[in-house]
């Protein structure tokens, strides 16, 4: 019956539409796992960089700690060092000041036993003068010259003459530089002046023994000597020792530009590295913001495509429908098989031949270029949806593999400027050392200086005045030993 072929047509049309409902859910779920299955591999990438992220940043806040003891340690050694420092400053201002006293006391001393000497030795000339002589021989002595034997006349003859030889050379001018350079630096030399020493020598001759007096003499040249031999000791120490402070200052300072063009390196560096590391940052900062926009924006496009393609095989789907009703009519002509079916049996009434409607043709037509419009368009969002998944996946993992990298060239640079800043802090304890180095040289160049400059420049006038004392003593004690006077 015709119900019957109706219910055919409607259940095979239902059968149809479930097929095909079939056959795109199980695309769509094979479409979600494969969405998932993606999900999972990114997932995955992202909790492996958080957690590499996560280990890095506990081995950097670890080494900052150690960073952080080490400057606390180093701080504290420092404020040790400069508190021992300033002690030393204070002990050396202190032994200057005392040693500084005592070289008072003893050019003092120096200067008080001189005079004394001096006064003795003028109180002696007076005394054994030789119009002095011969009347303290006439009113002190005249029992003793009395007692006196030609030998013993001839003998203090001879002693006045020696005498009067020794107080002449005394005072000759050769002996005026001697006396000054004595004067100046009591630490080398004798006491008193060469011309006391003379003078003291001359009154021994009248008074003592010549056996006394050569043994005097013999001692004053051998004094003489030792202090020429500790001058030219002495000499060449300070030339030694400035030579040396003098070196080693220009070692200092040439240490000193070094450290400070090293210091000044390390901070360049630092700050660059700084300037790198901040940049990498907002890098990183900046590809991570676009990676999650392009994944927002690619859900928003697969919503649309989704959307798009369940509308175009919808669209298809029932297109397909209405064109099997009309291809089933215009066709396989059903409306010619009931024209003919009606000739064979003839009603009381007739009805004219049918003729199937001539637009039908153009309609099927029109229905299937729109099927195949439908389609093409389904193909086109098929392939680009692809095509974007495509590429968002090749921005993914090209974003992961620069941020990756990034934040090794962050590790990197963060372990190097914590190099530098070690090596920074080093520099600095060392330029610091070395102007504290620097600033006790210059202090004992100066008091190099003071000790040694008056010696250096007056050094050849001193060994020239004191080699004349010993020549002028030798020849004394030749004429006292009977050579020939001149």
């Amino acid at each position: 019956s015709r119900s019957s072929a109706r219910s055919s047509q409607i259940y095979g049309v239902l059968q149809q539409m479930q097929a095909e409902f079939e056959a795109e859910l199980s695309t769509a779920q094979k479409e979600e796992m494969q969405a998932q299955e993606d999900f999972n591999e990114l997932s995955a990438a992202k909790s492996a960089q958080i957690e590499s992220g996560m280990k890095k940043l506990d081995d950097l806040q670890a080494e900052d700690a150690e960073n952080q003891k080490a400057l606390s340690d180093a701080k504290a050694d420092m404020a040790l060092t400069r508190e021992q420092r300033s002690a030393d400053i204070e002990f050396l201002r202190n032994l200057k000041l005392q040693c500084n006293d005592l070289d008072h006391q003893w050019q003092t001393r120096s200067e008080t036993r001189s005079n004394e000497l001096k006064a003795v030795t003028e109180a002696i000339s007076i005394l054994t003068e030789d119009d002095a002589a011969d009347i303290l021989r006439k009113t002190v002595s005249l029992i003793q010259l009395g007692a006196r034997s030609d030998a013993a006349a001839s003998e203090s003859a001879r002693r006045s003459g020696e005498a009067a030889a020794l107080r002449r050379a005394a005072d000759s001018p050769d002996f005026e530089a001697r006396r000054v350079a004595c004067s100046a630096d009591a630490d080398v030399g004798a006491a008193a002046g060469p011309k006391a020493q003379l003078a003291t020598l001359a009154v021994s001759v009248q008074l003592d023994a010549f056996t006394k007096v050569k043994e005097l003499m013999d001692k004053m040249v051998a004094d003489l000597k030792q202090q020429q031999a500790e001058e030219v000791e002495f000499k060449e120490r300070c030339s030694t020792s400035l030579d040396e402070n003098e070196k080693t200052i220009y070692d200092k300072n040439e240490l000193r530009k070094d450290l400070e063009a090293r210091i000044s390196e390390l901070e360049a560096k630092m700050a660059q590295l700084a300037a790198d590391i901040k940049a990498h940052s907002e890098q990183i900062a900046s590809t991570q913001v676009e990676v999650k926009r392009a994944g927002e924006q690619r859900e928003a496009e697969n919503a649309e495509f989704q959307t798009l393609v369940g509308d175009q095989r919808a669209t298809q789907g029932i297109l397909n429908k209405a064109l099997t009703k009309l291809k089933d009519f215009y066709e396989k002509k059903i409306g010619n098989k009931n024209a003919f079916a009606q000739t064979e049996q003839e009603p009381p009434v007739n009805f004219n031949n049918y003729k199937a409607n001539a637009g039908g043709g153009s309609v099927i037509g029109l229905i299937e270029q729109i099927i195949e419009d439908s389609v093409r368009l389904e193909k086109q969002a098929t392939d680009g949806e692809r095509q974007a998944q495509t590429d968002y996946e090749n921005f993914v993992l090209s974003s992961n593999g620069l941020i990756k990298s990034l934040q090794e060239e962050i590790v990197q640079k963060t372990k190097a400027s914590s190099a530098a800043k070690g090596d920074h802090a080093l520099a600095g304890a060392d330029h610091v050392g070395t102007l504290a180095e620097l600033e006790s040289l210059e202090q004992y160049k100066a008091d190099l200086h003071g000790e040694c400059d008056f010696l250096l420049k007056n050094f050849e006038i001193r060994q020239k005045a004191r080699r004349e004392e010993i020549e002028a003593i030798q020849h004394a004690k030749a004429i006292l030993s009977g050579a020939a006077s001149d």
